[in-house]
């Protein structure tokens, strides 16, 4: 269970350094996050 913990937080440092190196890929990212949050209100409100 623990090795799996690691793997993970390798996994997340890589994606950190493949964001810093990829703005276009970042800024396709948060504009997902900014759709899923209206997306979640909608559910939230309706």
């Amino acid at each position: 269970m623990r090795r799996q913990t690691v793997n993970f937080d390798k996994l997340v440092l890589e994606n950190k350094k493949q964001l810093l190196n990829d703005p276009e890929f970042l800024d396709k990212l948060e504009k997902r996050l900014e759709e899923k949050k209206i997306a979640s209100q909608k559910i939230k409100h309706s």
